[in-house]
């Protein structure tokens, strides 16, 4: 009786202490607004706006319904085939730095969380978006030493509003060759090619070793023939100009071919040009389709984590991985300066709902690549068994911490936020449905082929109020200000546009929280079955 009785009371005060702490759970949850989000569902959407954005001939499996082939003369007039790859964003130009950029980190997303894409059953879908863009490029270079990095003209192209269908504007292509370099555009075509390879490695060997094939070539005359791509084509600089130069693609390159080939001329030119480039040098706090240093220096610090290094290479590793921390420590704002400076500069600014933000326009491009390199760095860091990293001027952070915000941001893009609204286009009750985007504001070529001309578009669809007619699905929007605030307007284009490098890196951060997820519904399920619990469900 009496052991009977003390059974009785342990199980008793186990069931009090589950309600307690389910009640506590249920109560911070209130308070934060935050909820359990269907990342399986974002990862489908996700990979659904990369086919929303193809150009050229479209396949018969192509899944978005209201597109149709477009830009099959791309190349005509200077005699190449051009046709294919992505519009980056609302408009119809193609442009190759940017585009290069959403490969990358597409792949990035693969080499990293390519198993729980697998898991998630979008594994296919995700290879198809990477060698979309990647079957382009193999196409646009079409010499060892010469490259297409642009087709289409921003300035005639913005003078339109046209679905991609009935396009009207020029199709002028313009290319980096000897005579006019563009470092940056073919150094960074070169990383997102290596970093493909690694990705089709063992499903496609073949088409893995014609994509480092070209990579290696692309990243020789990158560093052979060195020059700011807008400098030799004068188009682009309005739209997308190399402020950052070409040093850190060149880094980024190199980095990404020895990952993909494991030679150590790699890692070497990494290491000899490390002051030289900046590698070491710039303390930086964003990452972007222009900005590569903080992915350069993550990458760095990853083969200083893993012991890849010869002794020799150690101490500029560690200045590597000095920066990179710097930029995680700015995105925490754990930065802080031993002089009178202003530390906001060290640190990168947060709205009230807790979001990253850098800048106005399009902010949301360096929220969602902010994730992922705090994702990234994160796993490095558990997966050495380091706990900690040390931020200037002396405070630290825990690894967790830092997977911490990487998530916070992604469920502040899902709808965790002040306005209750998923920048994610299509996911969640309340997303944006004006969206800044020619093909989805306009009635579907499909429903109807009487052609739209150049003007007629801002005539009779562009100020309408009402919603697009076709949803963009899996597009993740420029989104909202620094203080959260955000207006759903199809003129409000810093805000309402949508990028395909905004949707590349949430790939692999969809996918692992999918996982994560999963593996968190199992535990509970264990727990529940397990003989404590099962007496205490008794009680």
């Amino acid at each position: 009786m009496r052991s009977g009785g003390t059974t009785w009371l342990r199980a008793a005060v186990l069931l009090l202490l589950l309600v307690s702490s389910s009640a506590v759970a249920a109560e911070g949850s209130s308070k934060t607004g935050s909820k359990a989000h269907n990342y399986e569902e974002a990862l489908r959407k996700s990979l659904l706006y990369f086919e929303a954005q193809r150009s050229g001939r479209l396949p018969h499996g192509q899944r978005v319904p209201w597109r149709d082939h477009s830009g099959l003369t791309d190349g005509l007039e200077q005699g190449v085939d051009l046709v294919g790859g992505y519009y980056d964003a609302g408009d119809h130009v193609k442009f190759g730095l940017p585009m290069a950029f959403t490969v990358t980190m597409l792949s990035w997303s693969l080499v990293e969380y390519g198993a729980d894409v697998a898991a998630a059953g979008e594994l296919a879908h995700a290879l198809e978006a990477i060698k979309w863009g990647a079957d382009y490029f193999v196409k646009a270079h079409t010499k060892p030493d010469e490259l297409w990095a642009e087709v289409g003209d921003g300035d005639t192209d913005h003078y339109c509003w046209q679905r991609p269908e009935d396009m009207t504007t020029s199709r002028q292509a313009y290319k980096v060759d000897r005579e006019n370099p563009g470092s940056d555009v073919a150094g960074e075509t070169a990383a997102a090619l290596a970093a493909a390879s690694m990705v089709f490695r063992d499903s496609n060997p073949h088409y893995a070793h014609l994509l480092l094939h070209h990579a290696q070539q692309l990243f020789e005359f990158a560093d052979k023939y060195r020059g700011k791509y807008d400098s030799s084509i004068a188009e682009v600089k309005s739209y997308y100009a190399s402020v950052s130069g070409y040093k850190d693609e060149l880094l980024w390159a190199a980095l990404w071919l020895h990952r993909a080939t494991g030679r150590a001329d790699y890692l070497d030119y990494v290491v000899d040009n490390a002051h030289d480039f900046g590698g070491t040098g710039w303390a930086i706090t964003e990452f972007s389709w222009d900005v590569k240093y903080a992915g350069v220096q993550i990458l760095a610090a990853r083969l200083l984590l893993r012991g890849e290094h010869t002794a020799a290479q150690r101490e500029t590793l560690e200045r590597y991985q000095a920066k990179a921390e710097h930029y995680v420590c700015a995105c925490l704002g754990r930065n802080r300066n031993t002089d009178d400076d202003d530390e906001s500069s060290n640190n990168v600014e947060r709205s009230p709902g807790g979001m990253l933000y850098i800048r106005q326009w399009n902010n949301m491009q360096y929220v969602t690549n902010a994730a992922f390199l705090l994702s990234a760095y994160a796993d490095y860091l558990s997966d050495a068994g380091v706990q900690t990293i040390t931020c200037a001027g002396g405070e630290t952070a825990d690894a967790g911490e830092v997977a911490a915000l990487a998530r916070q941001q992604v469920d502040y893009v899902l709808g965790d936020n002040p306005r209750g609204v998923s920048y994610l286009v299509g996911y969640g009750a309340k997303y944006p449905a004006r969206v800044h985007h020619r093909a989805a504001s306009i009635v579907p070529y499909k429903h109807s082929k009487q052609f739209i001309g150049c003007t007629q578009g801002f005539d009779h669809w562009f100020g309408r109020r009402s919603s697009n007619p076709n949803v963009l699905v899996g597009a993740i929007v420029g989104g909202p200000d620094r203080k959260d605030r955000f207006r759903d307007d199809r003129e409000n284009y810093m805000q309402t546009e949508a990028c395909t490098y905004n949707t590349a890196p949430m790939v692999g951060m969809f996918a692992k929280y999918n996982k994560m997820a999963r593996d968190e519904r199992e535990q509970r399920l264990a727990t529940a079955r397990s003989p404590v619990t099962s007496a205490a469900a008794e009680v």
